[in-house]
């Protein structure tokens, strides 16, 4: 089933390679697909939440508080996303990760992310060449992004990479991927 997920990710993006001639409809559709897909391995990667892991505290404030999305242009939006994929993708790349996961589901999430981060990357550089942008909004939006997986990253690493820790992390990478959807929509206009 993970290789029928990844087989999907990849087909998905082979069909939309010449992004920067895709629409934003399209890039909508595509990232949409790409977000599902993303939380379906993120689900298949571990196993239910354990019930050891209830007490742990992690009061991370969540992504949406930090970036309003109302504040949010089409190209905000897309720094965002570009930016929170990144950083989700870095820390499913730690080498700490948690070895009790489906490395298989870890792998095609992995490689999902990095087609999609390559894909948007292609896509957003052609959309910049076209129109005027505000260069300090994007610098700020990619602050406010480090910012907030840096706090996840100093969880990580207080709580010593453990089980519990990883697999608050993947819930909170859930609620990521809940927030790119709702950003993604801003793609649509």
């Amino acid at each position: 089933m993970t290789t029928l997920s990844f087989l999907h990710i990849c087909l998905v993006l082979l069909f939309s390679s010449e992004s920067s001639s895709v629409d934003s409809k399209m890039l909508h559709f595509q990232q949409n697909k790409v977000n599902q897909a993303s939380l379906q391995l993120l689900e298949k990667m571990g196993e239910q939440f354990p019930v050891q892991c209830l007490n742990e505290n992690s009061n991370f404030i969540s992504l949406q508080n930090v970036l309003s999305s109302r504040e949010f242009q089409k190209e905000n939006a897309m720094v965002a996303i570009l930016e929170i994929l990144q950083q989700i993708f870095n820390i499913f790349s730690k080498s700490q990760l948690q070895t009790a996961w489906d490395r298989s589901s870890i792998v095609a999430f992995q490689n999902g992310l990095h087609q999609q981060i390559e894909l948007l990357k292609t896509w957003f550089d052609g959309e910049k060449k076209m129109e005027t942008t505000y260069p300090q909004n994007e610098d700020l939006t990619r602050l406010k992004v480090k910012k907030y997986f840096h706090v996840i990253d100093n969880f990580l690493k207080e709580k010593q990479y453990s089980l519990c820790a990883y697999e608050i992390i993947r819930e909170e990478m859930r609620r990521c991927f809940l927030f790119i959807d709702q950003l993604t929509k801003r793609l649509k206009n």
